[in-house]
């Protein structure tokens, strides 16, 4: 069991900013386990036996680079809120090193918890839009509701069909999500 903080989190740190950096002047094919090493300072012995191989490294990068820096931007009220978050998740997620980002975040990932941890950060970014709403006293959908209508296909768009990603897109997806959950109460 990885302990947070403390020595196996400075490695970590190390190691995912040696990444960052080297695939900034190397690019990514250029990556080699000992370069990351030398430039994180640890033996490559430390990172084959906590990430396997580079492959594996750039996933778990990648799920730290996917996770949101701050909270979703209050613009007073649920559909303003949902919209604005959906622009920039589409406009992000869609962007070339976003693609990347989800590429390499799937691909080191056989048992799925990559996957999983990124959905988590996009359900827990929706919560917050939700709790904010129901305190104002809005009607709000469930978190799963908004997963499966609104941010699966963004996800598929993005991942199988990536034409025609633009912010009305995501505006349209809310505008459907909302409509059907007002159908939905009556």
């Amino acid at each position: 069991m990885v302990r947070p903080g403390g020595r196996s989190a400075r490695v970590q740190e190390a190691v995912h900013s040696a990444v960052r950096e080297l695939e900034a002047e190397l690019g990514r094919e250029g990556l080699t386990v000992p370069q990351i090493a030398a430039r994180a300072g640890v033996t490559p012995s430390t990172i084959y036996r906590r990430w396997g191989d580079v492959r594996w490294l750039l996933s778990d990068v990648a799920v730290e680079i996917l996770r949101p820096e701050c909270p979703p931007a209050d613009r007073g009220g649920l559909e303003a809120d949902l919209k604005s978050w959906a622009e920039e998740f589409l406009d992000e997620m869609s962007s070339p090193p976003g693609r990347a980002y989800i590429r390499d975040a799937l691909l080191g990932d056989p048992d799925g918890s990559n996957a999983g941890q990124c959905s988590a950060y996009a359900a827990e970014q929706i919560d917050v839009i939700l709790k904010r709403a129901a305190e104002r006293g809005e009607r709000v959908p469930d978190v799963e509701t908004v997963l499966d209508r609104l941010v699966a296909p963004m996800m598929y768009r993005i991942l199988f069909r990536p034409d025609g990603l633009e912010p009305a897109y995501a505006r349209r997806l809310v505008s459907e999500l909302l409509d059907g959950a007002a159908s939905a109460t009556r």
